[in-house]
């Protein structure tokens, strides 16, 4: 029994979403709760995956810690590297501030309102229940994460995909869940609805969103 434990720990070590973390040298909450155990890979060996990962930090350059917290914004929000620079450019022609504008455009994803629903655990699972087709938008069936959610507009789950195992304990995550201010959710029907456009410092990331406005600048 012991040696299977020891498998199972080092399999969680080589896991694809724990060794993100371990690169980035932070916790990206990737993993849902098992982000906030001592199972969490990145509480056991806070370094970077690798032969060298525990010297790999040192003298990083300007260009490199850059790389870094684009990297980490890519992992967190589930983005490719086309969809992150199509995100900034976006943001680079609106009026306001471009770090705030590139997180709203990030937050108002369909999948993450989904997540800050707290009908998931993390932004992972977020996206595969609404590619599944478990998420209604203004009570029209949408399988595209990446749909952006407008002020006023509702977001609910299907009825029958309640019983999904993608969606198991969902009444009992909800009662200690914590909306944000910017949404509404009717916890009886399952329903969230957008109030308005969230603000930067209502969004907590492990990400300096400058480094990579300044990466996109160069």
């Amino acid at each position: 029994m012991a040696v299977v434990h020891q498998n199972h720990e080092e399999y969680n070590m080589r896991d694809p979403q724990c060794k993100k973390c371990r690169r980035a040298g932070e916790k990206l909450f990737l993993k849902g709760e098992r982000c906030f155990t001592p199972k969490c890979a990145i509480v056991k060996k806070p370094y970077a995956p690798g032969l060298h990962g525990k010297k790999r930090r040192r003298g990083m350059s300007e260009y490199g810690a850059q790389l870094l917290e684009k990297q980490k914004l890519k992992n967190m929000y589930e983005i490719s590297e086309k969809q992150l620079l199509n995100y900034y450019k976006k943001a680079s022609g609106k009026e306001g501030v471009l770090t705030e504008e590139l997180i709203k455009s990030l937050e108002t994803r369909l999948d993450s309102i989904v997540f800050r629903l707290g009908w998931t655990d993390s932004r992972r699972k977020a996206r595969q229940i609404v590619s599944h087709g478990h998420i209604l938008l203004n009570n029209r069936k949408t399988d595209i994460p990446s749909v952006k959610v407008r002020k006023d507009d509702i977001v609910s789950i299907k009825e029958k995909s309640l019983k999904s195992p993608m969606l198991k304990n969902l009444e009992e995550k909800l009662k200690k869940h914590e909306t944000p201010e910017w949404l509404s959710l009717n916890k009886e029907k399952t329903e969230g609805k957008m109030l308005r456009e969230p603000k930067k410092d209502e969004i907590e990331i492990p990400v300096d969103l400058s480094m990579i406005v300044e990466f996109y600048s160069r």
